[in-house]
């Protein structure tokens, strides 16, 4: 499921549910995605929640606690949000459109729902994202521009979050 708390230029929910499941399939991740496109504030109040990180950041990835649901025939694999206003500030600076950097955030957090992590992989992830972003044809990924960049506004601001220990229900 997509949800909109702020629209972006060209995108529509049901063409980012198509990209959600292409990139999915491409990524070998079975399971639903939920996908929350919002605002700085919001990314804010989530990444001091979960992160203890008081800034707003790109995307930020939640695995689901439980992989499978009585009620689902497919597992339910977590849920990614992603900065509107970050997504737009990085596609006018990179000279593509927002609904590109979007999928392009979409991708990222979905390798980190299937496991991958560039902070401790050596590489691992960088060259998947790569991999995947020619084949679903987007620009340069996040790991591809920050691997490149000197530009400390281009570094990544996100990660794959699970709840503190305190958070999580049981």
């Amino acid at each position: 499921m997509v949800t909109f708390k702020k629209r972006i230029a060209g995108l529509s929910a049901e063409s980012l549910e198509r990209f959600v499941l292409r990139a999915r399939k491409s990524a070998r991740l079975k399971g639903k995605v939920d996908i929350l496109i919002t605002t700085n504030s919001d990314m804010r109040l989530l990444n001091t929640r979960f992160r203890d990180k008081n800034r707003p950041t790109d995307v930020l990835s939640f695995p689901a606690a439980s992989s499978l649901s009585r009620e689902e025939r497919s597992p339910f694999v977590g849920e990614i949000a992603i900065s509107a206003d970050i997504a737009l500030e990085n596609a006018r600076r990179l000279g593509h459109s927002g609904a590109q950097e979007v999928k392009i955030l979409v991708l990222h957090g979905i390798l980190h729902l299937a496991g991958f992590d560039h902070e401790r992989d050596n590489g691992q992830m960088a060259r998947k994202e790569a991999t995947l972003r020619r084949v679903l044809r987007l620009p340069a990924s996040l790991t591809e521009r920050n691997g490149s960049s000197t530009d400390e506004t281009a570094k990544p601001r996100h990660l794959s979050t699970r709840p503190r220990r305190s958070q999580r229900t049981a």
